[in-house]
């Protein structure tokens, strides 16, 4: 669309940007596209310290928004004929001694039980570590450019206790789309960057998305991410936008910007990347939490019909992805803030993001708190 709003246009939504800065976040970008056209609108900071907004073209860390991208490559694949949905993941992979109850299926759903790499969340109230992850304060801050291998995390993975039998139950696991990757470059002798390219980035002509492995630079122009820790019993805060992603791996790796996070779901929604009965395979919802495979299915509250949506969080960065069915209507979001190991923004993001959906596409509120899963 070419008719760009500006924030007079939409003040609501200037208001809810700049709410969000008030509510703890540094810098918000956030991008609409509805039946009035396109609004694209900014508040905050580029960098602290400095007064220059955010830059609404900016490069953000998507999180965990890595799994629509991920789960879509893997339900192209299986529009091609080279991976079976409901195949044992197994078949494919033999290396890892796999449950041979787990199948694709479960791996895109988050229904296999195999634990979560960057550490699991027990219904207890209790937390078992794995990698060194956001939560490990200075030990990730003094690890972040090492490089993991994503077999490594996988073996980490299932050296731990599974949570629950192959289908019998749900639980988010970062491991489950280290393996999806792991699936994809097995069966196509690539890497998942080529498949994502080949598949939706050269479609879509998505030149501001990256998938970056080990690369550990944001391109330019981006805002900046920060993470507070404890050393020596002193609070200090660094910049870590340059980091080398390979922690998180395909459970949150990949870079974009609201423009092409916008091209990307609206297709997707609208049918242009994936058959029509491999989508609503995609958009039919677990009824534990209402996550299909890849994206949460929520109730955007009173007559606000269903939205589709993933959002991610990843050390400081973090992007929000709406879409109604079809794609008409969306709202994609680029946040940087200050990040740490109690997760103190968690409860921020969660509010923040419902009250976006609600402005955006009308009443009532933005469905379980688990679609503000970030990437740990």
């Amino acid at each position: 669309m070419s008719n760009t709003l500006t924030d007079q246009d939409r003040p609501e939504l200037q208001k809810a940007i700049e709410e969000m800065v008030e509510s703890g976040f540094t810098g918000v970008t956030m991008r609409v596209h509805d039946e009035r056209g396109e609004w694209v609108g900014s508040a905050g900071v580029r960098k602290l310290g400095e007064t220059a907004k955010p830059p609404t073209n900016g490069h953000v860390r998507i999180g965990s928004n890595t799994k629509t991208f991920t789960a879509t490559v893997v339900l192209q694949l299986v529009d091609e004929g080279t991976i079976g949905l409901d195949a044992p993941v197994a078949d494919y992979l033999p290396e890892f001694g796999l449950d041979t109850k787990i199948t694709v299926r479960m791996l895109l759903q988050h229904t296999s039980g195999v634990f979560n790499f960057t550490g699991e969340y027990y219904d207890d109230g209790t937390f078992a570590p794995g990698i060194p992850a956001t939560t490990a304060g200075q030990e990730w801050v003094d690890n972040r450019f090492k490089t993991y291998r994503p077999e490594e995390l996988v073996r980490l993975a299932l050296s731990k206790p599974a949570r629950f039998e192959p289908g019998t139950d749900w639980s988010y696991s970062n491991t489950n789309y280290v393996l999806a990757r792991l699936l994809i470059e097995k069966v196509t002798g690539r890497s998942l960057a080529e498949e994502m390219q080949r598949l939706i980035l050269d479609p879509l002509g998505l030149s501001g998305t990256v998938a970056p492995y080990t690369q550990q630079d944001v391109p330019e122009p981006h805002a900046h991410a920060y993470y507070r820790y404890e050393d020596a019993g002193r609070q200090k805060t660094v910049d870590v936008t340059r980091q080398n992603p390979s922690w998180i791996s395909t459970g949150g790796d990949m870079i974009s910007t609201t423009q092409d996070l916008h091209t990307f779901i609206s297709a997707l929604t609208g049918g242009k990347l994936l058959p029509a009965p491999l989508l609503a395979e995609m958009c039919t919802p677990h009824p534990k939490v209402g996550y299909g495979l890849g994206v949460f299915v929520q109730d955007a509250g009173d007559n606000g019909g269903t939205v589709i949506t993933h959002n991610g969080g990843m050390a400081g960065h973090a992007a929000l992805m709406y879409s109604t069915p079809g794609g008409s209507k969306t709202l994609t979001a680029a946040l940087n803030y200050v990040d740490d190991a109690a997760l103190s923004m968690a409860e921020a993001f969660q509010k923040a993001t419902q009250k976006l959906v609600k402005e955006v596409f009308g009443g009532g509120h933005a469905g379980s708190a688990d679609a503000t899963e970030p990437a740990r």
